[in-house]
């Protein structure tokens, strides 16, 4: 089963502007992105799906596939589908939406989603662990799952409740990680739906997805995720730990 690796890179970023072309240790986050996936040796081929000729200039300078898209899509996951209709990519079986900001997405969190369709899943994905008070952010996506990792719901409320209490301090959640792998079908699919009541109000597309009957199936992780960059400050802690990651290595 062929995998395709699309990294949707918006320019239009109101939380963080230009935030594909910001720079980490030097380099535009896109291709932090696009090189950490490339390092996973997971995918098949990579590309780097924009509405900009900026990023996708930036992108191809690295080595990296880009192709230019509708503008006007609402989420990432219609511009991976956009990307999935093409002819050149209809031999590809399986498509992974690597989100594009997340520059130390875990190589096996990636495995681990696409595991999960090879498994049966129409959708994987994966999740690590937060525990105690972090895990109270509504910036954090948790979700839970059965005993055998099929995802129940995704919620930024601190799932499941703990009714009887205990120490808040050692309770564990799964904390999503925000990497999707699907089946062409499913990906389609999600895409062509209309936004649902629950995805709106948590603001979670992939309740979408399980609304409709669309199975999810999770990469169950015993490790921290770590943080995206959505804001400034994000992107300075991501700068501050690439460089001491480098410094650390040399």
């Amino acid at each position: 089963m062929p995998v395709l690796g699309v990294i949707p890179a918006r320019l239009g970023s109101t939380r963080l502007p230009r935030k594909p072309l910001q720079l980490i240790g030097g380099v535009p986050l896109v291709v932090r992105v696009a090189q950490r996936a490339l390092d996973a040796a997971v995918t098949d081929a990579l590309v780097v799906a924009t509405d900009s000729e900026e990023i996708a200039a930036v992108a191809r300078e690295a080595g990296i596939a880009a192709v230019l898209t509708s503008p006007e899509h609402e989420s990432g996951t219609d511009r991976v589908a956009e990307v999935a209709r093409r002819a050149e990519h209809a031999e590809f079986d399986i498509v992974v939406n690597i989100q594009g900001d997340e520059p130390f997405l875990s190589p096996a969190a990636l495995a681990g989603a696409v595991d999960q369709v090879r498994a049966g899943f129409d959708i994987g994905t994966a999740a690590g662990t937060v525990t105690g008070d972090a895990a109270q952010s509504p910036s954090i996506v948790k979700v839970a799952c059965t005993s055998t990792g099929r995802a129940l719901y995704f919620s930024r409320a601190a799932i499941p409740y703990h009714r009887d209490g205990g120490d808040a301090s050692r309770r564990r959640y799964h904390q999503h990680i925000g990497v999707y792998a699907c089946t062409r079908s499913a990906l389609l699919r999600w895409a062509s739906l209309e936004p649902t009541a629950l995805e709106l109000t948590e603001r979670l597309e992939q309740l979408r997805a399980l609304e409709h009957g669309l199975s999810i199936g999770v990469a169950l992780l015993d490790e921290a995720a770590q943080p995206g960059v959505d804001t400034q400050e994000d992107l300075e802690r991501a700068d501050a730990h690439w460089t001491a990651t480098a410094r650390g290595s040399a």
